[in-house]
This record gives structure tokens, sequence and C-alpha cells, in this order.
């Protein structure tokens, strides 16, 4: 459990940086450089990612909450509106004229579908801490910079964005099983 704790700290601060501590952000920009500073921030990403996978499966899963019967199709539908998002977070899309931040809207959402889903210790801290992290993130993002409402675009913008997310969806469907150890259907 600790590996998993482990990752989870760094993951949320890693990624509050940009967040709460922008004067230190620009410091090692200003020290190290764009890219250097990029480089740095995505290892220890990938690293966060690798603490977390290994934590988890190495964590015993001692059942909390009986999820509802129903808790894994909701998961599932859930999860595929999170890559939806998260696929929209990075495209040019209608989406982003109703949701502000859609790639932590999708974080929410595939957090609290796994939380529907998984009644184990080790996933309520996990799902629990990704809840809790992008939430906050939006709330301080909020706070710090106001927001400017994108034009509308064509509909055949959104069509780019549906094919990525479901294509997004259906390889972590698939690779589930071989990247976290366990079968989502």
């Amino acid at each position: 459990m600790i590996i998993l704790i482990l990752g989870l700290v760094l993951w949320c601060g890693i990624h509050f940086i940009p967040t709460l501590a922008i004067g230190f952000r620009s410091q090692c920009i200003t020290k190290w450089g764009e890219k250097k500073y990029r480089m740095i921030f995505s290892s220890t990403v990938i690293l966060a990612i690798i603490l977390i996978v290994f934590g988890w499966r190495a964590t015993d899963n001692n059942l909390v909450y009986i999820p509802p019967g129903w808790g894994g199709h909701l998961n599932a539908l859930m999860v595929l509106i999170a890559f939806l998002l998260i696929a929209a977070a990075k495209s040019t899309t209608n989406i982003k004229r109703y949701i502000r931040h859609p790639q932590l809207v999708g974080i929410v959402f595939w957090s609290s579908g796994h939380l529907f889903a998984n009644g184990e210790v080790r996933s309520l801290i996990l799902f629990g801490t990704f809840l809790l992290w992008a939430i906050l993130e939006m709330v301080l993002i909020n706070k710090r910079e106001d927001w400017l409402k994108p034009e509308a675009l064509p509909l055949k913008a959104e069509i780019a964005v549906v094919i990525k997310g479901v294509i997004i969806y259906l390889v972590f469907l698939f690779a589930h099983p071989y990247l976290f150890g366990v079968k989502p259907w």
C-alpha cells in the first residue's frame, strides 16, 4: 500500500505545481528551460503511474463495501464518457463550450465509475484520491483564471472526438487485464 500511496502523492504533487506553485514552476523553467522542465514533469508523471499500478497490484484487496450489482455497468458507461471527455480535452470541439475542464471532468467520471464497481480498500484509495484531486484542481484553476467560452464549431468537429474517445476506450478495455490485472467485463 505504501507504493500505491507514494505514487498518488507523486502524481498529485507534480500536478499541483502548475496550479499552486506557479512561482516555483517559473523558476524551474528559467533555470532548466521549458523543454527540460516538461521532460522532468513527464518523467515524474510516468514514474507516478508505474508506482500506482505496481502499488495497486501489490495491495491486498480487502473489501470495505459490496458494490451494487449494476455498478459494473454504470462504470462501463462512465468510463466511456470519461474517455470521450479526455479525447475532447486536446481537440477542437464544442464540448469545451460547455465543459471548461473536459480532462478533469473525465477523471471525475472515471474515478467515480470505478467507485461504483469496486469496494476494496485499494480502489477506495486510488479512485478516491483521483476524484478528490480532479475536483480540487478544477476549483483551484477556476479561482486563478477567468474562462473565455470558445466559439461554436461545426458539428463535424465532434465526430473525430467521438471516434478518438471510443478507440481509447476499446484499447483500455482490452488491455485492462494485462495492465492492471483485472478483467473489466
